[in-house]
């Protein structure tokens, strides 16, 4: 039975991190990472299915062995949330606390990415 959930979960962790790779403020890495150990706890063919993928397999192996990112994906992910929390303070949101708690997570995400090594 916790084969199954393990494999559910990791299902879902993947789907996650999936749409965090289009939506900038949904995390792709630590769901993939997720996915990665529920798989490998749980069914070898999954993981293997994972970790022999051609986009993300090398994105988990790499920042598995290195703990790093590249600079462009850096650029990119800091880019996006800039670009989406700034269109969404400018012209979305009404109250000036939910602008503040806006500005304030783009922050945390931006210093979150940025604490991670830079893959050369």
């Amino acid at each position: 039975m916790k084969k199954y959930v393990y494999i559910t979960l990791g299902t879902i962790s993947l789907g996650l991190g999936i749409v965090g790779i289009f939506v900038p403020l949904l995390p792709t890495t630590p769901f993939l990472l997720l996915t990665a150990a529920l798989y490998c706890h749980s069914s070898d063919k999954l993981y293997n299915k994972l970790m022999n993928h051609k986009t993300l397999g090398p994105y988990i192996h790499d920042f598995r062995t290195h703990k790093s990112i590249p600079l462009k994906t850096k650029i990119i992910s800091i880019s996006l949330v800039w670009i989406t929390i700034g269109y969404s303070i400018m012209c979305v949101v009404p109250l000036l606390f939910v602008k503040i708690l806006l500005a304030a997570i783009a922050i945390g995400v931006t210093i979150h990415i940025l604490s991670f090594k830079t893959k050369k």
